[in-house]
């Protein structure tokens, strides 16, 4: 049986694969897609193949024989796309790592590469296998060469096969007429102007009746339809440059030794780096690569005896930097060690070796547990992931020798999803881990990476001045938050049950005024249904037909809500019943045996450095109507407490005034004037005392807005006003406050230079969106630009915040405590004879949280539940 070659079209492949596969962009915000789904592309024909031989071939960036030929004639090609484009060295970079042979030339497009060693090859007596997505390819086929193009099919690769016979089957031309049909009928992707009024069924009947277009030329009196034989003798001169457009070179003068594409092992250890750096997880598994791991796992060393582990620790207290990790179970939870014989295992790296030992009747686990939590005190540096999962079993006696790599890789790059010792090891350490280890190994590296990554990422966050941020405010908050989730928020559980009730009585006489006004009765959580009823039987205007039948989107639904009274049931239905089933239904779940709630809060996932919640989420927690606001009557203090909750006030405003140091703005907030007001008066020109209520509200709009980078097109949705009215305001907004309107510019141009941004405190949040080719993409980056900085400098604040409220909190042995974070806004289980002090403390600790030109300020009320306190 022959040799076989299989011959990719580079940038044809990697062209369908970036419009095929959904945009993904990797931990440096480096565009991905393409690459990904061209690899998944190139693999499938690998598998189904099997070849001795692979190539593939691109073109080069520069006008080859055939764009200048045209050039001439008329037009140019359509540019590539800039996240296509920046893909292009990645995918050679990759194919580089695979040691798979490429060749482009100057001078030469991809497909004449193709032609030319297609022929070459199949004279050598190889079997072809040419994939393109490039139809023009299929006048290449023969009995020996193969044309392959691949199609995405519902998110699947499906590969249509074409050799010679099947063109002529399917075409009802042979491959070498396929250029003719090509040349009448044209090509405008390509650029082949063809002949006018000529298509692919005329321009097929034609060739397969005189085989070629210089045949059909000598006849062109006899052509059917008559317009067409006019057309073509018109367009002669056009019809003949059309064919050598659609011609393929088979005889290009390139270089090419057939060994030099000889097709190896791909998965090597450079290409295993590289999907790992793209982070490719799906395609690891393909990979079994040998890296350094075996020189690290001869440091690896398991302790039997209560001896052995003894000495341990009397070596790892005189060590500067441990690296610690406490194994969990396989569903990655944390063993709460609470037999003292228990599974759990714990890892310990020092400079000399990593040590793993579990619980023995000798030395139980709670002992284990305290001497790990006693090294805190002991070493300089003391090392793990995720820290805050751990102060549930580990007493800490020094919290300033403490580092969690999770949250100090977090900060190095925000816009990631994950932070996990796999990655950090593979970011900081160059090491690649397998996918899969068992519980005693990944005990092991985790420990090792701890440790080992500490002096890079201590480093880095130095570089880009976030050493402070990190000691100062990320690593104090892990220790705030693991109280607040200990401490949890008390539930009335009958008072739930009740509002649950009450959601649901609601629910049902919506329901029923709906059925009434439509007439019949119908399925209103049923988009299609619910089109049918609002815009075919009841002939509401303003419809948006889908794929899949009307628009029943919130945005659609508001706009008609003010004139027909059964949208606006229909929007109020929604809310009761995602009141109902999220938080009502959704938050009994979440009732612990003490009958509270331990949610959790999270460091590492927002880009903006918010904190966010979950189990559950109570950052959502529904204020702009009654009935959602109604909710928080079920958190209660425990028996002798009342809550004591502080807002800031404006802070995402009063950041700003501060960061644009615009003079007016810091004017109005000294002299603690109402800001929306004052706004509102410059704005529409009217004395301060003359505002009216509508144009406070349109200012505080305006306001905020600004803040969030908001558009004269978003402003005009959000007042339902016109976009000129917008700009308008808008435009007398930066008129009013022109230090505003220069911080903006200057934060997005400083942005677009560096690609990222900073909070006052050097938070990073970078910006890839910037350098989009898309519009809406870059509008959208230009919005994050002016947005991050003030959102982000405001979270740094409350952070601040909160860690001196809860220090001092600590500081006065009080028995309150703080429990909740939401946004702007902190909550406190104040004993009832305690209250004034916490009063003073949150007044205290949040206005002076730090030193900005103009002041802060806090709300602070009380109550004998949530609703009652704010």
């Amino acid at each position: 049986m022959a040799d076989k070659i299989v011959l990719i079209d580079g940038h044809s492949i990697l062209n369908r694969a970036f419009y095929g596969v959904p945009d993904l962009t990797n931990s440096e915000g480096l565009h991905t897609n393409a690459v990904y789904g061209f690899l998944n592309i190139m693999f499938k024909i690998l598998e189904e193949e099997t070849p001795k031989y692979l190539v593939v071939t691109f073109d080069v960036h520069a006008p080859t024989f055939r764009h200048k030929l045209y050039a001439e004639y008329k037009g140019t090609r359509k540019p590539m796309a800039e996240e296509l484009r920046q893909q292009v060295p990645m995918l050679k970079e990759m194919l580089k790592a695979m040691r798979i042979a490429t060749i482009e030339c100057a001078g030469l497009e991809a497909d004449d590469l193709l032609g030319t060693l297609s022929c070459r090859c199949e004279a050598m007596g190889l079997e072809v296998s040419l994939i393109s997505g490039d139809r023009d390819t299929l006048q290449l086929a023969t009995e020996h060469v193969k044309i392959r193009i691949p199609k995405t099919k519902q998110g699947k690769t499906e590969v249509e096969d074409y050799y010679a016979e099947d063109v002529k089957e399917h075409y009802g031309v042979t491959p070498t007429e396929f250029i003719d049909v090509k040349a009448l009928m044209g090509d405008t992707a390509d650029n082949i102007p063809g002949v006018p009024g000529v298509g692919v069924k005329t321009a097929t009947k034609i060739i397969q009746q005189y085989q070629n277009i210089e045949t059909a030329y000598e006849h062109v009196e006899e052509l059917k339809p008559p317009r067409a034989g006019k057309n073509l003798k018109e367009f002669w001169e056009q019809a003949k440059l059309s064919k050598v457009l659609a011609t393929i070179e088979k005889d290009a003068q390139i270089s090419f030794e057939l060994e030099d594409a000889l097709y190896e092992d791909p998965y090597t250890k450079e290409a295993y780096e590289l999907c790992q750096r793209l982070q490719f997880k799906n395609l690891l598994s393909r990979f079994q690569v040998t890296t350094e791991k075996k020189d690290i796992e001869g440091l690896f060393c398991k302790l039997e005896t209560a001896s052995e582990i003894e000495t341990l620790f009397e070596k790892a207290a005189k060590e500067e930097i441990v690296g610690v990790c406490l194994s969990r179970d396989e569903e990655g939870i944390l063993p709460l060690f609470a037999d003292p014989t228990g599974y759990g295992k714990a890892a310990v790296a020092i400079q000399e070796k990593v040590y793993l030992f579990g619980a023995s009747p000798e030395l139980p686990m709670t002992e284990i547990l305290k001497k790990i939590g006693w090294l805190s005190g002991q070493v300089k540096t003391f090392a793990m992931f995720e820290l805050k999962e751990a102060l549930s079993v580990l007493e800490i006696l020094d919290r300033e020798t403490c580092f969690d790599n999770k949250i100090a890789a977090y900060l190095l790059n925000p816009l990631k999803s994950d932070y996990d010792e796999k990655d950090v090891a593979r970011e900081y350490l160059d090491l690649l881990l397998d996918e899969g280890m068992d519980q005693e190994r990944a005990a092991f590296y985790e420990a090792y990476i701890a440790r080992e990554s500490v002096g890079v990422l201590r480093e880095k966050l130095k570089e880009e001045q976030m050493e402070d941020l990190f000691e100062k405010i990320e690593m104090p908050l892990v220790f705030t938050l693991y109280e607040m989730e200990k401490n949890g928020v008390k539930i009335a559980s009958d008072e739930l049950h009740a509002y649950g009730q009450m959601l649901g009585e609601k629910e049902n006489e919506l329901e029923e005024s709906i059925y009434e006004m439509a007439g019949e009765v119908f399925n209103i959580n049923s988009p299609k249904q619910l089109g049918v009823i609002l815009f075919e039987k009841m002939e509401l205007p303003n419809k948006k037909k889908t794929k899949t039948g009307y628009s029943t989107a919130a945005g659609v639904l508001e706009k008609l809500a003010p004139d027909y009274p059964i949208v606006s049931k229909i929007l109020e239905y929604r809310q009761v019943a995602k009141l109902k089933s999220t938080y009502a239904d959704g938050l009994a779940n979440f009732i612990q045996s003490d009958g509270r709630i331990h949610g959790k809060f999270h460091q590492t996932v927002t880009a903006t450095g918010r904190i966010s919640s979950s189990d559950p989420n109570l950052q959502n927690i529904p204020v702009r109507m009654e009935l959602g606001r109604m909710i928080r009557k079920v958190f209660i203090p425990e028996e002798g407490y009342v809550f004591v909750d502080a807002d800031y006030s404006q802070i995402e405003l009063r950041v700003l005034a501060h960061c644009s140091k615009d003079p007016a703005l810091i004017e109005a907030y000294k002299e603690a004037k109402d800001i929306h007001r004052i706004t509102a008066s410059q704005v529409f020109h009217v004395p301060f005392d003359d505002v009216t209520d509508l144009q406070r509200r349109n200012a505080k709009a305006v306001n905020f807005g600004i803040v969030y980078g908001i558009s004269s097109f978003g402003l005009s949705q959000d007042l339902s006003i016109t976009r000129k009215e917008a700009e308008q305001y808008i435009q007398n907004y930066f008129e009013s406050y022109p230090g505003i309107k220069r911080f903006l510019d200057e934060t997005v141009s400083q942005a677009k230079e560096k690609g990222y941004v900073t909070t006052l405190f050097h938070r990073r949040r970078p910006v890839p969106e910037l350098s989009s080719s898309n519009f809406m993409q870059r509008s959208f980056g230009e919005r994050v630009a002016m947005n991050a900085p003030i959102q982000g400098t405001a979270a740094d604040i409350m952070k601040i915040a909160m860690i001196d409220v809860a220090e001092e909190l600590r500081k006065r042995n009080l028995k309150s405590r703080l429990i909740l974070q939401v946004h702007d806004e902190l909550l406190i289980e104040a004993k009832e004879e305690e209250a004034d002090q916490v009063k003073e403390i949150l007044t205290d600790k949040m206005e002076h949280a730090v030193d900005l030109l103009v002041p802060m300020v806090i709300d602070v009320h009380d109550g004998k539940n949530w609703f009652e306190a704010k």
